[in-house]
């Protein structure tokens, strides 16, 4: 998106709060307030921890409230429509009849359930016919051109060192098991958890009918291949690291060092023309050129079989889907299984997610949040920009190229100027798989179109529904869809604390993204170069360890600890996105106005939104999982952790020594 009307600073301060027939709602769940917590010991408990020992999970939920978890609600309305336009005829072609037909296909399960295992049946008899490392890369191909990537993980995407061309890229893939560091772990849980891996694949081979003796054995293989892949793996802490994962090779070096391989025939066989390619993490294709020699032909025949079997299993009969179910139980605590129409809403979304998109923001939009929500980030950018003018660590000349990327930041809102169309994807109502495969196809090949073209910055990552918000170095873009454009993130008739606490704090946090340990490493313009004096960076390196340090020194189920190298760059954002939330709320008439609202000053209201937009309860077992491979603090953490080190919330509540979270100057995280 590049073009954006332009508000003048006076209508960025006339949000509701100023608007004398706007109707006050009290957006403050004031008997939710604990007074029995002091908000200098645990701030989102004394906000939420009346709702927190109340909410329940839904049985077919990993958990519930805000953020995230707000996307079950969103699901039900896009229920909503699919259950509309699925019960109607509509022209072949037509938005309707591709999202609707999809949506039908996917929710017939009388149908899905009496073709069994048929629809992969022809896939799995191709594995039977590899013959040698040719045919076997032969069909990783043509598999990975309809979605299944198995031990090829191929895409396209800018040049983190020209940002205006598409390039292609791999990274490590090929395991079953959320990352490396679940194969090689010997706690209770995590061995629970491969052998729950390994009786879903044993189970995967017994449906398909092989004899129960082979089934453990296949199992065992597929888990020592995936074993030996883990090995090689970077872990999501070696992930974070820009300049170490982009490693653009050409492929006459690629074919004479991994010619098991075979790049040339590879990239072939997957319609990519190029002469270099950017290998994430080499190592992984190392050992994978390795063990194509010393794994038996037959031995990645079962594991490929394994692979696709996971990867269309829920577009298989029932037993499959329980199999699948059963081994997710033990990762997410989720008891119950999701209904087929929350699995498909959440398909079309993923898969034909800007059709969908365009028949959601006609139905649930109000076209004027984007002028209200746009007006909100010109003001955060005036008040970014003015912390960094009174940095004290940073000097001039950085200073300058900071602002200039500030600036440069594209603003998208709401949903896509353009809207991918689809046309070139037959949707038919009564086949499923086949539309899957469909759909996987079209997937790859508008990926494919990118290569070597320049690169298209009005396209979006995700779809308008979602409940979410992001940035992206590459793009040098902030994006807002329309799904987060609700409260308890953004309400029209919310006062300014409300907002600016609520989507204000979410939009801080993104145009911190541009300078956090990541996004600090991209210019203005998307590339990898770097804009920093030495000294200033060295500074700046000296701050972000205080943040990690400080994180990994918090915990969640007792014992375990947040990963504050893994959870750098976002609790990065959550500190500086409150600050500069916070002064530009100041910048407002009720920001310089003391007046109560529901027995609280217009500050106490801006901090009680924060806690309120990251009121979130979830199942132990999640929770285990999402600290080992989210980088996304906990949600008490998001609230906690950057309000101990923001002195306007000390004297918003009165925080003083002796308080749990109270932090002396020193100790206090000061970078943005």
């Amino acid at each position: 998106m590049k073009k954006y009307l332009c508000l003048t600073l006076a209508l960025a301060l006339s949000l509701a709060w100023d608007s004398p027939n706007t109707p006050k709602k009290n957006f403050v769940d004031v008997q939710g307030i604990d007074p029995s917590i002091k908000p200098g010991d645990n701030f989102f408990r004394y906000v939420n921890g009346r709702w927190y020992d109340t909410a329940k999970i839904a049985d077919d939920q990993t958990g519930v409230g805000s953020y995230s978890f707000m996307n079950i609600p969103q699901k039900e309305l896009l229920q909503h429509i699919l259950d509309s336009v699925s019960k109607t005829n509509h022209s072949i072609g037509s938005i309707d009849q591709k999202v609707g037909d999809f949506y039908a296909s996917g929710i017939d399960t009388l149908t899905i359930n009496k073709r069994g295992y048929e629809p992969v049946q022809p896939i799995l008899k191709r594995i039977d016919a590899i013959g040698n490392l040719t045919s076997l890369f032969k069909f990783v191909a043509d598999e990975l051109k309809a979605g299944n990537r198995s031990i090829i993980s191929f895409g396209i995407s800018p040049d983190d060192k020209n940002s205006s061309k598409n390039i292609a890229h791999v990274s490590q893939t090929g395991l079953g098991l959320p990352n490396r560091d679940y194969y090689f772990k010997t706690d209770p849980t995590s061995l629970q958890i491969q052998e729950a891996y390994k009786k879903y694949l044993s189970t995967l081979f017994e449906l398909t009918g092989s004899d129960p003796a082979s089934t453990v054995k296949n199992a065992t293989v597929v888990y020592n291949i995936e074993n030996q892949i883990a090995a090689s793996h970077k872990t999501n802490i070696e992930l974070r690291d820009v300049k170490a994962n982009y490693n653009k090779i050409s492929i006459i070096i690629l074919n004479q060092t991994q010619p098991k391989i075979g790049w040339s025939t590879l990239l072939l066989n997957l319609g990519a023309k190029t002469d270099s390619i950017d290998v994430g993490q080499p190592a992984y294709y190392e050992k994978l050129n390795e063990l194509l020699g010393s794994v038996s032909l037959s031995e990645w025949k079962i594991y490929l079989k394994a692979g696709t079997l996971k990867t269309y299993v829920e577009a298989l009969s029932k037993p499959f889907t329980d199999a699948s179910f059963e081994f997710s139980k033990v990762l997410s605590g989720q008891t119950a299984k999701k209904s087929r129409r929350q699995i498909m809403t959440q398909n079309v979304d993923g898969l034909l997610g800007q059709a969908l998109g365009q028949l959601y923001v006609k139905r649930y939009f109000n076209e004027d949040a984007k002028k209200r929500v746009l007006a909100l980030v010109n003001n955060l950018q005036k008040s970014f920009e003015n912390r960094i003018n009174h940095l004290d660590w940073m000097s001039d000349s950085t200073k300058q190229k900071a602002k200039e990327k500030l600036y440069a930041i594209t603003k998208k809102i709401g949903y896509p100027d353009k809207w991918r169309n689809y046309d070139k994807v037959p949707i038919d109502r009564t086949k499923y798989f086949e539309n899957l495969l469909a759909l996987g196809r079209n997937q790859y090949q508008f990926q494919l179109a990118r290569l070597n073209k320049p690169v298209d910055r009005t396209e979006w990552g995700t779809t308008p529904s979602t409940v979410t918000a992001y940035y992206n170095p590459s793009f040098n873009e902030i994006v807002f869809p329309a799904g987060i454009l609700q409260f308890p993130y953004f309400d029209f008739a919310a006062d300014d604390a409300i907002n600016y606490g609520g989507i204000g704090m979410v939009i801080g946090h993104e145009m911190t993204h541009a300078f956090d340990d990541q996004g600090a490493q991209y210019d203005k313009d998307g590339n990898v170069k770097n804009w920093w004096t030495k000294e200033d960076y060295e500074k700046f390196k000296t701050k972000t360890k205080m943040v990690t340090d400080l994180y990994s020194s918090f915990t969640v189920l007792d014992d375990v600890h947040v990963k504050g190298a893994l959870t750098l760059g976002e609790n990065t954002a959550d500190n500086g996105g409150i600050a500069i939330a916070y002064d530009a709320f100041k910048m407002t008439r009720q920001g310089q106005d003391t007046s109560r609202l529901d027995g609280f000053t217009p500050d106490q209201r801006f901090f009680l939104s924060i806690a309120r937009i990251w009121r979130v309860k979830t199942r132990d077992a999640f929770m285990l999982t999402y600290v080992n491979t989210n980088p996304h603090s906990p949600a008490i953490w998001r609230v906690n952790g950057p309000l101990m080190s923001f002195a306007p919330f000390y004297k918003a509540f009165n925080v003083k020594p002796g308080d749990k979270n109270y932090k002396t100057e020193d100790q206090r995280i000061k970078i943005w």
